[in-house]
């Protein structure tokens, strides 16, 4: 009996050795995957050099792994700014950012989680670079100049962030606005230009028909010089009488009731007849 007793005191207590054990095991260890970093922290303190991917040993319940995401970042951050001009300008832009791997361990001593580094690092860097890059350039350069704004601004933001340990891959400026007053005086501005532009064409429209009575006065005038050269030269009186004739042909002219010809041999009327003769006359 005491055999027996004493065989399954040994039974229990080598399970709880071997869970003791087990325990201990896999507290002895941690895994870092792809895309990941971690700060081992002893008794609180953080151990110099980061926890790459891969497996690392580590002291059982007395130490301490944090991890950090190591991958792209993307937070969307407001920003506003007085212009060259002194105007309020309003930008949210997106940063693509990540943790540089060898500088977790200080950005743990000093940020700690990747909320305090977005709140504490990333948003007023970003609000100072914005004041920077909108400071060189008033307001309308500002919206019709867009890349060379995002351009300062990711100068700045990068040489602000890169010592935190924060690398800038990219940034976007998702919206980009402007006081309500420069917002109507840009509407008062495009309004007048349209104005002018219309009276532009208004006077060019002008000119363009006192042009054209003029070329028309021109070419009348010189038909006319023309007709009157064709009269004083030999045979204008023909012209004259050809003339007559196609207009009462066509009916453009009313047939008079009595057409004389003198003895003149330029005299212009082309009929040698009376015809209020041959209309009072009848027939025997």
């Amino acid at each position: 009996m005491k055999n027996q007793q004493f065989g399954n005191w040994q039974s229990i207590v080598a399970g709880i050795a071997a869970a003791i054990l087990i325990i201990l095991t896999l507290n002895s260890f941690i895994i870092i995957n792809p895309g990941e970093a971690g700060v081992l922290s002893i008794l609180g303190k953080a151990r110099d050099g980061a926890l790459l991917e891969g497996i690392h040993l580590k002291a059982p319940f007395i130490s301490k792994v944090d991890v950090y995401d190591v991958t792209v970042q993307k937070y969307e951050i407001p920003a506003q700014s007085a212009t060259k001009d002194l105007q309020e300008l309003s930008a949210k832009f997106a940063i693509n950012f990540r943790i540089d791997p060898q500088q977790v361990v200080e950005i743990r001593r000093k940020q700690g989680s990747l909320e305090n580094i977005v709140a504490k690092i990333i948003a007023p860097q970003t609000q100072e670079s914005f004041k920077i890059a909108a400071a060189r350039r008033t307001v309308e350069e500002s919206i019709t100049r867009r890349n060379d704004l995002k351009e300062d601004f990711d100068t700045a933001l990068s040489q602000r962030l890169e010592k935190y340990g924060i690398i800038v891959l990219d940034t976007s400026v998702i919206d980009l606005t402007f006081s309500p007053e420069f917002a109507r005086a840009v509407e008062e501005k495009q309004i007048a230009e349209q104005r002018a532009q219309r009276a532009v064409y208004v006077a060019q429209e002008a000119e363009q028909e006192a042009q054209a009575d003029i070329n028309r006065a021109k070419g009348k005038a010189e038909a006319q010089r023309l007709l009157a050269e064709t009269l004083k030269a030999q045979g204008g009186q023909l012209v004259l009488q050809k003339e007559a004739i196609e207009a009462w042909k066509s009916g453009g002219a009313q047939m008079p009731k009595v057409l004389v010809m003198g003895k003149d041999a330029q005299s212009s009327v082309p009929f040698l007849f009376n015809l209020s003769n041959i209309q009072g006359s009848s027939p025997d």
